[in-house]
């Protein structure tokens, strides 16, 4: 039994897929090869090939306990969503066949009406449609076969996260042959390869049920700082915790059962907090399993008594939760285009790459900026364990001198003066690890991968990849433009690494991106600070952003919109009920305990000096009226939150970047101002009359 017994791993690992050995297997060869053809070019399936593939795959799944099937999709909500059909069909006598058809297996229609659209759909036009995504297997989980698809409305907008992806993953394999084509390279396929890193934190159920907070909002709106946080660092890599290791180990175990490549586990730097690791794989199979692997976190969690947050930030005054999303791009054939080869026209394809993602950062941090943008995030973004919200990028000092020596026309080896000429048969050897790591950094090149830790712990993958996808397969269509053109391609390739260096060399940074400094030096350069989502996301929909997506068909100008509409939207409502449950548990729990412990306060002090005079009372008197004034304090600071929610609530509408702004500059600050009265009042009164655990008893995990 998992979790219970030894394991065999690699029995056990994708043992409840559908994948290529179960395929072998279940399938006939000219079905398994017609299947395997649409997985790797993207081929339509033909619908007698669909009802064999169908047939096969429920008898599998019929194996492993399976009796329901369901269209698994990812809505715009950031979660997934499933609608689970029975097997079962009549055979007209009474009893019952499991049958599953093609057409079923291709196409679903899901209710769409009541998924954020952004205006795509009314509330009356219900029908939507999901469609399979053979590129991600299907698996069993539960009684069910889950099929992953990408999720559309009746006229063919996307209503999900995963199709914007699979198109951005087409842009760049289109602009990406282009150039290996210029260098000679016969590659068929061009796929965008991912590993989200993903943090969280653990705590007691028990303490977790008995905060309103978390449970209502995923952070703790309320909390005094414990004596010690994470001022010793002893915390970070340090030993797992039994409860915390026996948690891991199922989580593992039901991970690899899904296979999900699970690999690596640890400490994070504040109390409570770890992450997990996988190994890359292709993106959308990759944001596929990072959204199961959130989902079986906090499932696993409650069989061990625990609670797993995946806000960005559950606890102020120590680290907050990131999802650093590694992306990279490779040939089918697995060679990783971000890695230098072992020859001068490798280095020099190589350098290209790297000089198309420097363009396509700098001329869109706009845009990378919304990819992470949130109400959660925002908690985090410029914290000392979190880089700022400014686009910056990091790619080593070697990789920056080899750029510097392009741009000026000289040999970056100092033993070798000379001019530098990056043609295919002069440029020498580059080592393959060029870069040290800036943990600081938003967007840091890592030795064969970018790694952009800006995007939240609690967020879809998709967002970013598909963001980064774009940008990236932009900067290599404007390239390949220029280069097939070239009389000496050489020559032209030459002028357009100088020309992109001179460019955009100041999205380059290698310093301390937490530093305060450096919001001021970006400003120097010309770069963009968005510091909130609020600031952030109307610029979705600028022009530039517009003809960019609509240019390699990732979203039409009308589904841009509709996203801008529904991240404003869920911005303003998360702030919404964050402020709503500050008022709930001040009115209803934190002042009437603050007041029954005053009352005990003044009995006291009455009690005392009714025996004798000579009772001063001063310790009892002094902490009587701090604890007054703060009440009075707390209560005027609540009652202005309920007006501000009012006048957010009144506003046109919770889409608009004007709700946005009121949230973001009036009710932000009453809430920040409601809890500093109330924190201060925390280590004030009496932890047996304090009605909610204290960060102590949540962080420090038993």
């Amino acid at each position: 039994m998992i979790g219970k017994t030894p394991i065999h791993v690699p029995e056990l690992f994708g043992s409840m897929v559908f994948n290529e050995p179960v395929m072998q297997e279940w399938l006939p060869e000219e079905t398994y090869l017609a299947l395997k053809q649409t997985m790797a070019e993207g081929l339509p399936l033909d619908l007698s090939v669909a009802n064999v593939v169908a047939t096969a795959m429920k008898d599998w799944a019929l194996t492993k306990g399976a009796t329901h099937y369901t269209h698994w999709f990812q809505p715009m909500t950031g979660v997934t969503a499933e609608k689970h059909e029975s097997f079962i069909t009549p055979d007209g006598s009474g009893r019952v066949i499991m049958e599953f058809s093609g057409k079923e297996l291709i196409k679903g229609e899901p209710d769409a009406s009541s998924f954020p659209s952004g205006g795509l759909r009314a509330t009356f036009e219900a029908r939507g449609y999901t469609a399979w995504d053979p590129t991600s297997y299907a698996f069993v989980r539960g009684h069910s076969l889950y099929i992953p698809t990408a999720f559309c409305s009746h006229g063919g907008e996307a209503l999900d996260n995963k199709t914007p992806l699979l198109r951005s993953m087409e842009a760049i394999n289109t602009q990406a042959l282009r150039i290996l084509r210029l260098f000679g390279n016969d590659a068929t396929r061009v796929t965008v390869t991912v590993g989200p890193e993903q943090e969280y934190f653990l705590v007691d159920r028990k303490y977790y049920y008995s905060r309103k907070d978390l449970t209502y909002t995923g952070r703790t709106l309320f909390g005094a700082p414990p004596p010690k946080g994470q001022e010793l660092d002893d915390h970070y890599y340090g030993f797992i915790k039994t409860r915390v290791s026996a948690y891991m180990k199922e989580l593992d175990e039901a991970l690899w059962a899904l296979g999900i490549l699970a690999k690596t586990e640890h400490n994070e730097g504040a109390p409570g907090q770890h992450e997990l690791a996988p190994l890359f794989t292709t993106a959308n199979v990759s944001v596929d399993h990072n959204q199961l692997t959130m989902e079986i976190m906090r499932k696993m969690a409650k069989q061990h008594d625990l609670a797993c947050l995946l806000h960005e930030k559950p606890f102020a005054g120590i680290n907050g939760s990131g999802k650093h999303v590694n992306w990279s791009i490779a040939t089918t054939d697995g060679v990783n285009l971000l890695e230098p080869g072992s020859s001068p026209s490798q280095n020099a394809q190589f350098l290209l790459f790297i000089a198309a993602v420097m363009q396509a950062v700098d001329a869109h941090q706009d845009l990378l900026r919304i990819s992470a943008a949130s109400a959660s995030n925002d908690q985090r973004l410029g914290g000392y364990e979190a880089p700022p919200a400014i686009v910056s990028m990091f790619i080593g000092d070697e990789l920056e001198a080899i750029f510097e020596a392009i741009e000026h026309r000289k040999h970056y080896d100092p033993q070798h003066p000379g001019e530098l000429y990056v043609g295919v048969d002069a440029l020498p050897g580059i080592p393959r690890d060029v870069t040290d790591r800036n943990r600081t950094s938003p967007l840091a090149f890592t030795g064969n991968k970018f790694e952009f830790r800006m995007p939240g712990s609690s967020q879809s993958a998709a967002g970013p990849v598909t963001v980064f996808n774009t940008i990236v397969a932009d900067s290599l269509a404007q390239f390949a433009d220029q280069l097939e053109a070239a009389d000496d391609f050489s020559a032209a390739l030459n002028a357009l690494l100088r020309q992109t260096i001179q460019a955009h060399r100041r999205i380059l940074f290698s310093g301390n991106g937490y530093d305060a400094a450096w919001i001021q030096e970006a400003a120097q350069r010309g770069l963009m600070h968005l510091p909130t989502a609020a600031d952030a996301i109307p610029h979705l929909t600028t022009p530039k952003n517009i003809a960019l997506f609509e240019r390699h068909g990732v979203f039409s100008k009308t589904e841009l919109y509709a996203r801008q509409e529904i991240l404003l939207e869920n911005y303003c409502k998360t702030l919404r009920i964050e402020a709503a449950t500050m008022v709930e548990m001040v009115l209803r729990d934190i002042l009437p305990a603050v007041m029954d412990y005053g009352k005990d306060l003044a009995d006291t002090i009455v009690a005392k000096t009714g025996v004798s005079a000579e009772f001063a009372c001063r310790a009892e008197r002094a902490l009587l009226l701090k604890i007054s004034i703060l009440t009075d304090t707390t209560y005027e600071q609540v009652t202005a939150l309920k007006n501000t929610i009012s006048a957010g609530v009144a506003l046109d509408s919770y889409g608009s970047p004007a709700t946005a702004r009121h949230f973001n500059t009036v009710v932000l600050p009453a809430m920040a101002a409601l809890r500093q009265t109330v924190d201060t009042l925390e280590t004030l009164v009496s932890k047996a009359c304090w009605p909610y655990p204290s960060y102590g008893k949540l962080i420090y995990l038993h």
